[in-house]
């Protein structure tokens, strides 16, 4: 429940007629995704009996899925929301690695920026979820595989050059960093600038970051979306149902990183939208409360953002969207996306 003495916003208090023409508009925005490419494998299995060897569950393998994780996962909800998306990142030349590109290609993300330096592992998040015939399976364990390689100076001057050649055709620059190292302040503020000299008398560009550990490192941003557990890491404070604390700690953030607005997802809370001068904007979750899964539920969040504010919405505009696009993708199992059609029928009812 959201404290009483905390404001709230609805769908209807935006024009829902001006919602559905952004949506529309997204198919004439162009987006460049820079950050961490990852692999999500979703392993299935049934349940099929407690081990004699150790206390350890069977499974009966099922099958297996691998799908785009971090900046991947964030290309694919801009290609499913209509938006023309172009990854800037690296990937290994291991199986891993070709698997997600090819699902990326299939999904119409320009992928011929990311680099495929010898030697490098993709980094991999294995879920192995299981659960009986008839009933929902569950994670019963993850094991990561980070890269376990730096990158050398060539292939970040490579990465460098791809992004900026990628922000000469932009729109919009999305940044997913999941702090492997590969996504710095500089490189985003000189594509922040190579967009805006490309726009000149147009609006200022359009740059948004999802920084899992390092959002105080990046500076005039149009917007960041960080989620509450990562404000609270940010600035050592606890929120939970304390909306001065919230309203504090937005506020702060918006100075740290001096962006235009500031949107923290709250899970079953909403959202909060902090913009300077202006009062905050508290939205109410869409649909159910009774979440299937949140995995990558920030990559659709800060996807359909970009578009919406590139596609010239205000950020109320854009945090409402926002909003009815991350409530359908937890309604979903594993990586999902949101497609335009989703999107549209939800704002619709």
């Amino acid at each position: 429940m959201r404290p009483s003495n905390q404001p709230r916003s609805t769908a209807s208090q935006v024009d829902r007629r001006r919602l559905l023409a952004l949506i529309e508009a997204f198919r004439s925005t162009r987006v460049a995704v820079f950050g961490d490419l990852i692999v999500d494998e979703f392993i299935y299995g049934q349940l099929a009996r407690v081990s004699r060897e150790a206390p350890v569950l069977i499974l009966n393998y099922d099958s297996t899925e691998i799908v785009p994780g971090g900046a991947g996962n964030a290309a694919s909800n801009v290609a499913s929301l209509g938006g023309a998306a172009a990854a800037i990142g690296v990937a290994g030349r291991d199986e891993p690695g070709r698997r997600v590109l090819d699902v990326m290609r299939r999904r119409r993300i320009d992928v011929r920026a990311i680099i495929r330096p010898a030697g490098y592992r993709t980094p991999t998040k294995t879920r192995i979820l299981a659960g009986g015939i008839h009933s929902a399976k569950q994670q019963v364990v993850r094991i990561d595989r980070a890269s376990g390689a730096s990158l050398a100076d060539a292939d970040r001057r490579a990465i460098e050059t791809r992004l900026l050649a990628a922000a000469d055709h932009a729109n919009a620059l999305l940044v997913s960093d999941y702090g492997s190292g590969l996504v710095t302040a500089a490189a985003v503020a000189h594509a922040r600038r190579r967009l805006g000299s490309r726009l000149r008398n147009a609006r200022p560009p359009v740059v948004l970051v999802d920084s899992r550990y390092a959002l105080r490192r990046f500076r005039g941003m149009t917007a960041c979306t960080p989620n509450e557990s990562e404000v609270e890491q940010l600035l050592g404070v606890k929120i939970g149902e304390n909306a001065r604390v919230l309203e504090r700690a937005g506020r702060e953030v918006q100075a740290l990183t001096r962006a235009r607005a500031v949107l923290v997802t709250r899970g079953s809370r909403g959202m909060a939208l902090f913009e300077p001068g202006r009062p905050t904007v508290h939205i109410p979750i869409v649909g159910s409360d009774q979440v299937a899964d949140v995995t990558g539920a920030g990559d659709t969040v800060i996807a359909t953002m970009t578009l919406a504010l590139a596609a010239g919405g205000s950020a109320v505009e854009a945090a409402h969207l926002a909003n009815f696009a991350g409530g359908i993708v937890v309604m979903k199992r594993g990586t999902a996306t949101v497609s335009a059609a989703e999107l549209r029928e939800a704002v619709a009812r």
